[in-house]
């Protein structure tokens, strides 16, 4: 049995890769991604892909466009466990929930895109629901925006400030040579 936690990889679909590099941060996500889906499975351990499928006709993520499907290099394995979701949080209205405590699990280590939303709000629920939650702050990325006040930020300034509302109250925010040293230690 493994001592991993479910690794949960947010929406990591085609559509995610095709917005120009110059409007989100951290480009390596995708690599960080799948060296940590690739530990996952040479251990073993419960893994979740997480899919969005959009409500609104003409998004890349509306069912039957290609932006839907997984990016090649993250594509599930037949036993692997998906979910489908309409909203940013991966626990709404998925069965996620039932799903990891059908399987005894407690703790879980998100993954993905965007921070600032479906991260976020997954990260938030879990951390709400009683899982020991844990982000990864390199496997995850980003989009310029304005904030509240019609400032433009850019994508590091959106994903740190994510990050940081996350950090403490609802998860444990890590680099990934953070997590895999302490998953090691454990081990």
């Amino acid at each position: 049995m493994s001592t991993l936690p479910a690794l949960i990889i947010i929406d990591m679909q085609q559509g995610m890769s095709w917005p120009a590099p110059d409007v989100r941060n951290n480009l390596g996500a995708e690599a960080v991604i799948a060296a940590l889906l690739a530990e996952w499975r040479q251990r073993g351990a419960p893994i979740v892909h997480v899919r969005h499928i959009s409500r609104t006709p003409g998004s890349p993520f509306w069912p039957g466009q290609l932006g839907v499907e997984f990016q090649p290099a993250l594509q599930p394995l037949p036993h692997e466990h998906v979910v489908e979701k309409n909203v940013p949080d991966a626990f709404v209205h998925s069965g996620l929930e039932r799903w990891l405590h059908v399987r005894g699990i407690d703790r879980i280590v998100i993954v993905g895109v965007s921070t600032n939303n479906s991260v976020e709000s997954t990260a938030r629920s879990g951390g709400n629901l009683g899982f020991k939650t844990f982000v990864i702050a390199d496997a995850c990325f980003a989009f310029k925006g304005q904030d509240h006040d019609g400032v433009p930020r850019t994508a590091q300034e959106v994903h740190a400030m994510a990050l940081a509302n996350l950090h403490g109250e609802y998860a444990t925010v890590l680099t990934s040579a953070e997590w895999l040293s302490l998953s090691h230690q454990a081990h």
